[in-house]
């Protein structure tokens, strides 16, 4: 079956090619519910990943493509969201290089672990991870919106601006655990066997 059959990589597509609209919305800085619409682009394209998951399951529709653009869809999506925030001066560019280096060096521990023949299962914190990046990311989307200061006032404002960070603290924290806990998994894996060719480089 070719993998442009599978409804499934169908969405997972849709998601990357939709990905350049979420951003056009986001760095217009359309008055008022330019953030919101954003922020919708975003949780709707978010959504996807459970979605296309859940048809690739029932259907019976598991591709090896579909394993290779899935995670690769998820890790543009927040890249993007993340470096559009730092442009757009609503988050600071260390958060974004601490989360963007944490998916590059677990994608190079995956390669490793699958070199050897393993595969690293996702755990509770990487799932912990995702929700709370994706919970903190559309946070900060809509966290300066006038509508917001216009609904709730300075005060309800305010608050929600701490309750964001609040958030994007705990998406940082499952972000640095995530990546101890594959670390851990991958232990054995790191630490050898080692070929000689390799010993005597």
């Amino acid at each position: 079956m070719s993998p442009l059959n599978s409804m499934a990589n169908r969405v997972t597509l849709a998601r990357v090619v939709l990905i350049p609209i979420f951003l056009a919305i986001l760095l217009a800085r359309l008055p008022v519910w330019g953030p919101w619409l954003a922020a919708a682009v975003f949780g709707l394209l978010a959504a996807t990943d459970a979605v296309d998951g859940y048809l690739a399951r029932s259907r019976n529709e598991v591709t090896t493509f579909g394993k290779f653009i899935d995670p690769i869809a998820d890790k543009l999506l927040v890249t993007a969201a993340l470096v559009a925030l730092v442009e757009l001066g609503r988050l600071p560019s260390w958060i974004a290089v601490l989360i963007i280096s944490r998916e590059l060096v677990v994608s190079g521990l995956r390669l490793v672990a699958v070199a050897e023949g393993r595969v690293i299962a996702a755990s509770a914190w990487g799932k912990a991870k995702t929700v709370l990046q994706t919970a903190a990311i559309l946070a900060f989307i809509v966290k300066d919106s006038a509508l917001i200061l216009d609904t709730v006032g300075p005060t309800g404002a305010q608050a929600f601006g701490i309750a964001a960070w609040v958030v994007m603290a705990l998406a940082m924290t499952a972000t640095v655990g995530s990546m101890a806990d594959y670390f851990y998994h991958a232990r054995d894996i790191l630490a050898g066997p080692w070929s000689r060719e390799t010993d005597d480089a």
